[in-house]
């Protein structure tokens, strides 16, 4: 099996920032004594005030970013001028990669950016594709590492339009360190080497194994406290301990 080094991978994805976005439980929670009673919450809704983040970065950091215009859809013409505007960039930063194509494009499976017209645009200039496998984000490292990074700084906070909310995510953005991207990248590697050791079966399934063996024990406690017999059956896991 052929392995492209880190450095020559270009990962392309989007995702929508809102102007107010609501808190995790997490960063919700808090703590209150036995006798108080417990905090009420208000429920919010996103906002829909929004701009769509597009992001291109490598092993080291951030390649390239735009913010979609108000009104405009990413659709394949649009995208194609994505592409376009990305490979200026390449070639005034990385000039010698850029000649020699000494790079690869990741994408995700969005119909954007396996248009046609996008390929018909890349492929004369000599620019290798690859896409991620279908339903598979814990393969993708804006959606196990960066956006999720990203966002969880937004959350709490209160933009009054949509330059706001840019200027916020751009500063974010500046903050994630070079060691950050190395290791997602890493991550991405070892996902990627155990799906194909797993012969394509999406390994997150494991989490669903744990959560059913929480359930099981959750079943065999509340059943002790009923003082009724226990089902003392094993539940097997694909995975070896």
């Amino acid at each position: 099996m052929q392995t492209i080094p880190f450095n020559k991978i270009i990962i392309g994805d989007e995702t929508w920032c809102f102007a107010h976005d609501t808190e995790t439980k997490r960063q919700s929670s808090a703590w209150v004594g036995e006798i108080f009673p417990r905090p009420k919450k208000l429920k919010f809704q996103r906002s829909r005030i929004k701009t769509m983040l597009i992001i291109f970065f490598e092993s080291q950091g951030v390649l390239h970013k735009e913010f979609v215009p108000e009104g405009k859809t990413v659709n394949s013409e649009f995208y194609k001028g994505v592409m376009d505007r990305l490979l200026k960039r390449i070639q005034r930063i990385r000039p010698a990669e850029f000649c020699s194509r000494d790079f690869f494009l990741l994408h995700d499976n969005a119909p954007a950016h396996k248009a046609a017209s996008v390929c018909q645009f890349l492929t004369p200039k000599n620019v290798t594709n690859f896409y991620y496998p279908p339903y598979s984000p814990d393969l993708s490292p804006p959606d196990y590492f960066l956006f999720p990074k990203l966002k969880i700084k937004l959350k709490r906070l209160h933009f009054a339009n949509v330059a706001e909310i840019q200027e916020a995510v751009t500063d974010e953005l500046k903050k994630v360190q070079k060691e950050e991207f190395s290791a997602a990248f890493q991550k991405m590697y070892d996902r990627a080497k155990a799906y194909v050791y797993a012969n394509g079966v999406h390994f997150e399934l494991k989490k669903v194994c744990i959560f059913l063996m929480c359930l099981r024990f959750l079943k065999i406690s509340v059943l002790k406290l009923l003082d009724r017999p226990v089902y003392t059956g094993v539940l097997i896991s694909p995975w070896p301990d």
